[in-house]
């Protein structure tokens, strides 16, 4: 299968110029091998065999050992490495030597270093439609940027995005048919539920219960669902589950990197309203949440609704992937007024971007008017600058500017 450049490519060769190693974290399946492959002059992979374990204990420096940088995959198996491999960083004292992946953060560790100033982080998602091919990439997030009015177009009708939504964004199923894809999120979910969270959190817990609370997020994909709601619908038809037990299982989740939750935007208000803190709810790959509640194309684009919240969430990982490769970073927004706006990119030079996403081309003229609202009545401009673009990113065919200066873009016509 021919490689496929990926957003976090960029930021992944900066890294490795500027630090003694790099850590890629992200869902198992999103491609982090992959691409670390392509950047390392060795390897190491921890998930191999029982022997190579053993030898992370007995003679970590001699697995180190080998041309740089040199990728140790799965790192998260052996955590006594990390130790050894920061201080191998400060004796080498050069760029580039290490590339760690990890599909799982491992336990805290007080004798763990925190990498500062060693080991730079980098973190990865399953495909935008940039990445896998299905975008027309005729607008790019510089373009957005400058001054000028935006033109371009998406080939990707309303049946193949609700396809594509069905289908995700993993790389091992690229050119797949749907029926492979959705056997394949299938099988995602019940290793999760299984023998992925034990694996990697040592959490006990009951698999179905898992399963449930998966189902419940599913139903509540991008929104502020609270943690009491998802243990109550959880609780409606299989007795009581305790919330405290739902955010234990929502954290393990979180440590594969199958939760990836939208955290609200603290910023600098002008106006009186008082920002709301609850963080949005997506899971790794909007197609996980199909999988979950048995969802196939034909039925997703039969209800717009859920398809809406499937598409903001589609979005929200492709926005996510493109922020990230420029060491930003994504929230929401959302006031005690009811003003809300779906993702907000900070970038690394201070800068910020406001957008707004809507499935159809219907609700651009409201998506509009909060991004524009946001701007002249709620952020205090004077002390965090104005907006480097407002968008409103859509399912629908055009890219275009308004008079207003809010770009229009089809998520299939959006590249990084």
């Amino acid at each position: 299968m021919e490689y496929r450049p990926r957003a976090a490519e960029s930021a992944l060769t900066e890294l490795i110029s500027a630090m003694g190693g790099v850590l890629i974290q992200g869902p198992r399946g999103c491609g982090k091998t992959t691409m670390a492959l392509r950047h390392a002059a060795s390897q190491v992979r921890l998930d191999s065999g029982p022997t190579v374990l053993s030898l992370a204990e007995l003679d970590p420096a001699g697995l180190l050992t080998g041309p740089t940088p040199r990728l140790v995959d799965e790192w998260q198996l052996a955590p006594s490495l990390w130790n050894v491999i920061r201080h191998e960083i400060d004796d080498r004292n050069q760029h580039g030597q290490f590339i760690l992946s990890g599909s799982a953060s491992p336990e805290e560790d007080a004798s763990r270093h925190s990498g500062a100033g060693r080991i730079g982080r980098l973190r990865m998602r399953p495909m935008s439609l940039a990445e896998s091919g299905h975008s027309t990439a005729e607008v790019s997030f510089a373009e957005l940027s400058a001054a000028g009015a935006i033109t371009g177009r998406s080939d990707i009708s309303y049946a193949a995005l609700a396809e594509l939504a069905v289908i995700g964004g993993w790389p091992a199923l690229l050119d797949s048919s749907q029926r492979q894809a959705v056997a394949f999120n299938r099988s995602y979910l019940d290793d999760l539920c299984n023998s992925a969270i034990p694996l990697a959190t040592g959490v006990r817990h009951n698999p179905q219960r898992l399963r449930r609370l998966l189902e419940s997020v599913a139903r509540n994909i991008s929104s502020e669902v609270t943690v009491e709601r998802l243990s109550a619908d959880v609780s409606a038809d299989g007795g009581p589950f305790d919330p405290k037990t739902a955010r234990t299982y929502l954290d393990a989740l979180s440590t594969v990197f199958a939760l990836d939750e939208l955290p609200a935007w603290s910023v600098a208000l002008r106006s009186k309203s008082r920002l709301r803190t609850s963080p949005k709810i997506h899971l790794a790959d909007p197609a996980l949440a199909c999988a979950a509640l048995g969802i196939n194309a034909d039925r997703l684009a039969n209800d717009p609704e859920f398809f809406g919240q499937i598409f903001e969430s589609m979005a929200t990982r492709d926005i996510r992937s493109f922020v990230d490769a420029r060491f930003g970073r994504t929230f929401h927004y959302r006031d005690n007024s009811g003003l809300e706006v779906d993702l907000i990119a900070e970038f690394n030079d201070g800068s910020w971007a406001a957008m707004e996403v809507k499935l159809g081309a219907s609700r651009v003229e409201e998506a509009e008017t909060s991004l524009l609202t946001l701007k002249d009545s709620r952020v205090d401009t004077d002390r965090v600058g104005p907006p480097a673009f407002l968008a409103v990113i859509t399912g629908a065919e055009y890219a275009y500017t308004l008079p207003s200066g809010v770009h229009v873009v089809p998520l299939a016509a959006l590249t990084f």
